[in-house]
């Protein structure tokens, strides 16, 4: 019973093996293929790592140690905007606004760089150097000029030269002008060392640059002062907010001497401060080479 049930005709024998052989066939052809697709996938995945670690080239890392030199926004390349301190992103920038056509023609253009923060401009803007071949060409154009204000309007401004190791300046005698002079110091340094001497009535000591905010340190020693004569405050004499104008004297420290003028008649020496607690050691030092009685 059970031969007869398998029993089949000879035609259809032929069309089970021919079936069976094909099923081989196809099923050889997945396993040759499926395996070269693997390799295949395998090693382009290595391929395609190998191509991210390369890649991983193509960026700069900033160095941790920023160097300060002269250089022209229009012509520095990617290694010296890094050694500047910029971030490679904003080096792409730089270059990305250089090749639309975009030129620096003075300092300030640079200060418009995105990402760039006031205390980072104001440290990079001395050493700014745009070259005359990026001005317009409209100042090639030359006039006689009619008048002296004229002649002096047509003269041509250049970045000031920075003074040598040996060279010093004057601190309570020096403008904006000679203060630009000293490595490292701009416009934005030379107003508020004019500024910040005016508001003392003049510096007694280099250590007093320290107290404007940022101050680059490698500057302070281009400086000196030299027959120091700052301007007095009397002390038994100005009111409450004419005191506390001063750098110095802050509105406890100006009321406290008021209090003691009216208390006890005029102050004799700021010693006879020093029992309050708004005039410690340090601060009535500080305050002596500004005070008259």
């Amino acid at each position: 019973m059970i031969r007869d049930f398998f029993y089949l005709q000879k035609s259809d024998r032929k069309v089970i093996l021919t079936l069976l052989g094909v099923i081989v066939v196809a099923m050889g052809i997945i396993f040759l293929t499926g395996g070269e697709q693997k390799s295949e996938a395998a090693t382009g995945d290595s391929l395609t790592q190998k191509s991210a670690d390369k890649g991983k080239s193509y960026y700069y890392v900033a160095p941790k140690h920023v160097e300060r030199f002269a250089f022209d926004p229009n012509t520095a390349d990617s290694t010296q905007l890094l050694r500047l301190g910029l971030q490679p992103w904003q080096v792409r920038n730089i270059y990305k606004y250089r090749a639309a056509g975009g030129i620096y023609r003075k300092p300030e253009d640079f200060a418009k760089l995105y990402g760039l923060t006031v205390k980072q401009y104001r440290e990079l803007e001395p050493y700014i150097r745009i070259s005359s071949d990026y001005l317009p060409a409209s100042t090639l154009v030359r006039q006689e000029p009619k008048s002296q204000s004229e002649v002096r309007d047509s003269v041509q401004h250049y970045y000031p030269v920075k003074i040598r190791e040996t060279e010093h300046v004057v601190l309570n005698t020096a403008d904006t002008t000679a203060l630009k002079t000293v490595p490292g110091i701009g416009s934005y340094f030379a107003r508020r060392i004019v500024q910040y001497g005016q508001r003392l009535g003049g510096y007694v000591n280099i250590d007093q640059l320290d107290e404007i905010e940022n101050f680059p340190q490698e500057s302070k020693h281009y400086f000196v002062v030299e027959g120091s004569h700052p301007h007095k405050l009397n002390v038994n004499k100005l009111s409450l907010d004419e005191l506390k104008r001063h750098p110095y004297i802050n509105f406890f420290q100006a009321k406290a001497i008021t209090d003691y003028r009216r208390l006890h008649g005029p102050i004799k020496s700021l010693q006879d401060l020093r029992l309050s607690k708004d005039f410690p050691p340090e601060t009535i030092e500080r305050l002596l080479p500004y005070v008259a009685y």
